[in-house]
């Protein structure tokens, strides 16, 4: 009797010794890129790119995305989730930089209609 209690005492440490290490070693879910690309996106549709400041933090974002996914690849969770964070905020500012680019020349536009208009009443 009790041979079979040790018995049935080390196949339960085992298989909860396995159980802990199949947990362990279980991969850690996806991390979650969607938010910084779709930032990434929407900063190139709005003409990121032909505005310097906007540019770079642009180029910034995507290559914080990059290193949060090798930092991911690493086991590096914590870390990669700080660099997808900086890569959301700097695809905001880019769509930002843009906007207020944007918003400047319609300024100058409208300014420039406007003195036409004073010169041609005149």
């Amino acid at each position: 009797m009790r041979n079979i209690s040790k018995t049935v005492i080390m196949m339960f440490a085992m298989a909860a010794a396995t159980a802990a290490i199949a947990v362990g070693c279980a991969s850690s879910p996806p991390l979650r890129t969607e938010a910084s690309t779709s930032g990434i996106r929407a900063a190139e549709e709005v003409g990121a790119t032909k505005v310097p400041q906007a540019s770079l933090h642009l180029q910034l974002a995507k290559e914080e995305l990059e290193n949060a996914k090798a930092l991911a690849a690493h086991d590096q969770k914590e870390r990669a989730v700080s660099m997808l964070s900086r890569a959301e905020v700097d695809a905001e500012l880019a769509v930002a930089l843009s906007r207020e680019d944007a918003e400047k020349a319609e300024a100058r536009s409208a300014v420039d209609r406007v003195r036409q208009l004073r010169q041609e009443n005149k």
